[in-house]
């Protein structure tokens, strides 16, 4: 491989970059979760005791509103939109929308596997949003707050409306701990430990507003309910999984890594310090973006940019003129030989994206990270164009 540009001289002190599992925060050690309740079981006091601290200040941090209730749920985020869909849907209508591949994968669900005949599909390309003003709330509604393999994100929830009829169930696993989440606007919001606080996989949170519970608790979707899918029992929420009475068995290390990621959270500011932290690290890549010749923002529009995944696309003239298969074999050596030169690891573009990269941009990465990655971006897509001209010469 030739090495076109002279190689930057400082490479970031953490590589990690990737959209999930997610860098851990800064000051992360093995040895932060000694205190995990290991060996015992999570049903134990102790246990409880950990399960109820993780809830309560997540709700704090948050700002989700009293009535509300958040309880820790099987199969990371996807476990949490999976159980709210089939508890909840099928009574009214339904708006879905869709404009990355984790949406469609909802859309999938709600046509092939729960076979709603009244659900509206709303898509938009990547990059950009269906007009969120074509949305009925007289229906049901579905959508993500941020979409993680398409660095498009909801501007506000201003579009949606108060006195709506229906519930609004948003997965907002990669904007929860990043953005803004108008709690009093959204009805089931979802998310998983894993993203913006660096956490483990496997676990996944559901927020359950009481529009929700009064769905659950009046209507019977007729239609069987797995174990790990069920919030009710005799008509009646289960009221235990918002206070630390999990469905099934969770790791008390994960538990532990989550307080450890709250804590961390506390400590910076809560909330608006973990906000500044990610926008900060948005800022500094559009501001190398403004200046480059070969990469642009997936998302065009600065209002709807991702600061959590941000996802480039490829410019330059002569990538255009490679074909598909070209492009995407471009692209995942791009990412190969930043990886090999240990500045970031995982930062290709999800596999049904445009071709380019994607760079996580939340709120445990360091800012400093970012710019001394920037650098060697210029150098990768330099060095593998030489070696693709190379090639077809």
């Amino acid at each position: 491989m030739s090495e076109h540009l002279s190689l930057p001289t400082v490479k970031p002190n953490v590589p990690h970059f990737s959209s999930g599992p997610c860098a851990k925060r800064p000051g992360w050690s093995v040895e932060k979760l000694a205190n995990a309740c290991v060996g015992r079981s999570h049903r134990s006091t102790d246990g409880r005791a950990k399960l109820a601290e993780v809830i309560e200040r997540s709700k704090k941090i948050l700002g989700v509103p009293s009535d509300y209730r958040l309880g820790i749920v099987p199969a990371s985020d996807t476990g949490a939109v999976e159980m709210a869909m089939w508890s909840l849907l099928g009574k009214l209508p339904l708006d879905i929308l869709a404009w990355e591949s984790f949406g469609q994968e909802w859309v999938k669900d709600v046509v092939d596997e729960l076979k709603l005949p009244d659900a509206r599909i709303m898509k938009a390309p990547y990059g950009s949003l269906p007009d969120l003003h074509q949305v009925d709330f007289s229906h049901d509604v579905v959508f993500l707050w941020n979409g993680t393999t398409s660095g498009v994100r909801c501007p506000n929830g201003d579009w949606i409306k108060d006195d709506r009829q229906g519930l609004v169930i948003c997965d907002a696993t990669s904007a929860v701990f990043a953005m803004d989440i108008p709690w009093e606007k959204l009805d089931v919001v979802t998310y998983s430990w894993q993203k913006v606080l660096g956490g483990e996989a496997q676990h996944g949170v559901i927020v359950l507003s009481p529009r929700a519970v009064e769905r659950l608790e009046s209507y019977d979707p007729g239609r069987p309910i797995p174990k790990i899918f069920r919030l009710t029992q005799k008509g009646k929420l289960i009221e235990g999984i918002f206070k630390g009475d999990t469905i099934n068995t969770p790791s008390m290390l994960c538990v532990e890594d989550a307080l450890d990621g709250l804590i961390w959270a506390e400590s910076i500011g809560g909330l608006p310090g973990l906000i500044r932290r990610s926008e900060a690290n948005l800022a500094a890549i559009a501001g190398w973006v403004e200046k480059s010749s070969w990469a642009a923002f997936l998302a065009e529009n600065p209002e709807i940019r991702s600061c959590t995944s941000i996802c480039l696309k490829i410019k330059d003239s002569w990538f255009g003129t490679l074909n598909s298969e070209k492009q995407a074999e471009f692209a995942k050596k791009l990412a190969k030989v930043l990886e090999q030169k240990e500045v970031a690891y995982d930062i290709a573009s999800y596999r049904s994206a445009p071709p380019g990269i994607r760079i996580w941009g939340g709120a445990t990465v360091e800012t400093s990270d970012i710019e001394a990655l920037l650098p060697w971006l210029d150098w990768a897509f330099a060095t593998v164009k030489a070696d693709f001209e190379k090639a077809v010469a």
